[in-house]
């Protein structure tokens, strides 16, 4: 037809790769008549002897190869690898200086007349190897032992930081792309078992590997360049995981004619083999001084000591330390009692409120908790519970450890207050209208001097003639300090409380109604002021029942029947007065 013809394509030259290195060319054909498989011949033109073609191979004559590429044929330094049938890819394995030159790709003709191109061309140069990797000092952070690579120590939490040198000397223009890679402890270095931490890409990106996405993006990762030939890695908040033998990988790139990016020259080198110390395997809590007995109102002291291979407080890591108190007897750990948080801010916990509880740090990992005035309820088994922290992005502190002490046995002696309660109606019935007193008296055995005494009175109301499940309501009382506390009386009316003896306290109920019945009880507590001005109560006691039932007087109950007698007389009366009236005056007018 004369439209086509055959053409055989190769890369644009002058190709530039590095001895010791490997390089692909490729070569395919179009164009072409006959058979759907080519067969390729590839040559050599030495700069020292332009017009001589070595043989290097060919896909369809084993023996074609010339001596001085024979055994690397044979040895399978040099291949030919077909990728379809007129497309073929020309692997030398190791580069030497000898290779360079003029490489020639040659199809034999299967076309029925000779039309177009049968081979294409590339010059190859072959560069010294002057790419250089080494490790650079790690800096002051980590226990550097002196062994050859260096092991470092690190803590959880802490910062990682592993240096890099990489340079290159080659006269022509290329980038150098630099990696950081980790391999898990004990595994043999190789490709296959590196993961890639960060990396400098040939364009200046930086991008790190899949498992260290997320801490590149939350700022955790670092790569830096120092300088024109330093590079350095920053890992923040190391994790357990982050052990392993870390290696620097760097890679000379270089731009073909046609645009593309081709590697031509990769050197690795170890770092440092690094062990992260994780706070869960160094954090210890002990208690002291041992089991404790001591009596109500006397101060109470425990000691709590956080030990271990710990990185100090500060940029990061962080503790925080509180006290847990669980009653004899009971399960878990308890409830907390007081805390220092990561900034040292104390606190304490549900029910200590207002009482004089003090939790300090008193030495570098001690800490002290101390109750002024220890009571009964303080008895239990307390337990010291120490967390530390790390510090991620943005400050931000997770969680990384926590440990708790041993259980410590404190005994607190009870004050041995025995109290009873007798209460009762004065004056037996009462009536409405009229002032209920009820009275009260409480009897004492055995209490510390300074004894102090409150009581309270109750009422429960009856429902359908029987009494409510609801809870008891206050009425009123009068407490350990002489101050009275009203309540709700059921019928709305005034109420008035009052300590009439020592032991002898008065409810009075003014102007009683149908709505104040109900069951009454008097419920007397004691009362103990330890020399930190807090109260605790030391005992408690209920009076019987007392029913308080309003009557009604006698004259009450005779008043509705009068007025109703009186009312139907009245009527009576002037329905009989009318009719006579009317009868009289009919008969007035007939007459």
């Amino acid at each position: 037809i004369g439209c086509c013809a055959r053409e055989v394509l190769v890369p644009q030259g002058p190709l530039y790769r590095v001895a010791g290195t490997a390089v692909s060319i490729s070569c395919n054909v179009s164009g072409y008549e006959g058979s759907a498989q080519q067969d390729f011949e590839w040559f050599l033109y030495r700069p020292e002897a332009p017009e001589a073609a070595l043989g290097i191979i060919s896909t369809r004559d084993t023996r074609f190869s010339y001596a001085v590429f024979g055994p690397r044929v044979a040895a399978g330094d040099v291949q030919v690898q077909r990728l379809q049938g007129d497309a073929v890819v020309l692997k030398i394995s190791r580069l030497q200086a000898q290779d360079a030159g003029i490489y020639e790709c040659y199809t034999p003709s299967t076309d029925a007349r000779y039309l177009g191109s049968y081979s294409g061309k590339v010059e190859l140069r072959v560069l010294p190897d002057m790419l250089q990797v080494s490790a650079s000092p790690p800096g002051p952070r980590g226990r550097q032992a002196p062994t050859s690579p260096p092991r470092l120590t690190v803590h959880e939490g802490q910062e990682l930081a592993l240096g890099c040198l990489a340079r290159t000397s080659t006269q022509k223009h290329t980038h150098l792309a630099v990696s950081f890679g980790r391999a898990v402890p004990e595994a043999p270095v190789g490709r296959a078992t590196l993961q890639e931490v960060v990396g400098l890409r040939p364009d200046l990106a930086v991008d790190a590997g899949a498992p260290y996405a997320a801490r590149l993006a939350a700022g955790e990762l670092r790569l830096d360049k120092e300088g024109s030939e330093r590079y350095r890695l920053v890992l923040g908040g190391a994790q357990a995981d982050d052990a392993g033998t870390y290696h620097c990988t760097a890679a000379e790139w270089i731009q073909d004619p046609d645009g593309s990016w081709a590697q031509i020259a990769e050197k690795r080198a170890v770092l440092a083999h690094v062990d992260v110390q994780t706070l869960a395997s160094q954090l210890a809590v002990t208690v002291g001084p041992g089991e404790r007995r001591i009596g109500p109102g006397e101060p109470l002291e425990l000691l709590c000591n956080v030990s271990g291979a710990l990185p100090p407080p500060g940029r990061h890591a962080a503790y925080s330390v509180g006290w847990e108190m669980a009653p004899a007897g009971a399960p878990g750990p308890g409830r907390l009692v007081a805390q220092l948080d990561t900034e040292g801010v104390g606190s304490l916990g549900p029910g200590y409120e207002g009482r004089h509880i003090a939790m300090e740090k008193v030495a570098s990992r001690t800490y002290r908790l101390r109750l002024e005035a220890a009571r009964p309820g303080d008895a239990g088994t307390y337990r010291c519970l120490a967390k530390a922290y790390v510090r991620g992005s943005g400050a931000r502190l997770r969680e990384a450890a926590s440990a708790r002490s041993r259980p410590l046995p404190v005994h607190v002696r009870e004050e041995g207050v025995v109290l009873e309660a007798v209460a009762w109606l004065a004056g037996g019935a009462v009536y409405r209208g009229e002032t209920a007193s009820l009275l009260c008296n409480i009897s004492v055995r055995g209490g510390p001097p300074g004894l102090r005494l409150a009581a309270s009175w109750w009422v429960e109301r009856p429902e359908e003639g029987e009494l409510s499940s609801a809870p008891a309501q206050l009425v009123g009382g009068v407490g350990q300090d002489g101050v009275a506390e009203l309540g709700v009386r059921p019928g709305g009316g005034p109420v008035s409380v009052e300590l009439v003896g020592p032991r002898s306290h008065r409810l009075r109920l003014h102007g009683l109604g149908p709505e104040d019945e109900g069951v009454y009880h008097c419920a007397p507590s004691a009362w103990v002021q330890h020399a930190d001005y807090s109260w605790y109560q030391a005992g408690s006691a209920r009076s019987g029942p007392v029913t308080v039932y309003p009557y009604t007087h006698a004259l009450d109950t005779l008043f509705v029947p009068l007025l109703v007698g009186a009312g139907v007389a009245l009527v009576i009366g002037a329905t009989i007065l009318g009719s006579i009236t009317c009868c009289f005056m009919k008969r007035l007018r007939k007459r």
